[in-house]
């Protein structure tokens, strides 16, 4: 019996301490999320990945961006500012937005297609959550290749 239980506990220490390297081997990472549907509930998913991304890695071992374009702008897009637009849903309910913004608070940049908003007759400044100029980017898909070809890792949830 004894000999059971010595053996039981250095199974479980070893356990641990390959639990804990493996959790210090991920080193820095890029990464770059591609979101480009409107579904609320995949939407909401996505943004579970990249929380539990930051909390495997860790921020400061992190630099994540998120990619917007075509229906994924509806994760930003107001409900209320759908109609002064070609999109049929607005998925930035409190909810969305405060998870948003937890992720912005964590250093998560979230870039938006300008053909997208050209083409969907959004406006950046009235209809979407939290975006800034500086968040806007030429081409969505253009920028993932860029991102990538910078060794980003490619994710779409």
């Amino acid at each position: 019996m004894r000999l059971f239980t010595l053996i039981a506990t250095a199974l479980f220490a070893a356990t641990l301490m390959t639990g804990n390297a493996i959790a210090g081997e991920y080193g820095k990472q890029k990464v770059v999320y591609h979101i480009n549907y409107d579904s609320a509930k995949a939407q909401a998913g996505a943004l579970r990945n990249i929380q539990n991304h930051i909390n495997a890695v860790g921020k400061e071992n992190l630099d994540l961006k998120v990619v917007l374009h075509g229906k994924g702008l509806t994760l930003l897009l107001e409900p209320t500012a759908k109609g002064n637009t070609k999109f049929s849903v607005g998925n930035a309910t409190d909810t969305i937005t405060a998870k948003i913004a937890g992720l912005k608070g964590q250093g998560v940049d979230f870039n938006v297609c300008a053909n997208t908003l050209r083409g969907k007759k959004v406006s950046y400044e009235e209809d979407l959550y939290d975006v800034s100029k500086a968040d806007i980017v030429p081409s969505g898909v253009a920028e993932l290749a860029k991102l990538q070809a910078q060794g980003y890792a490619y994710i779409r949830p």
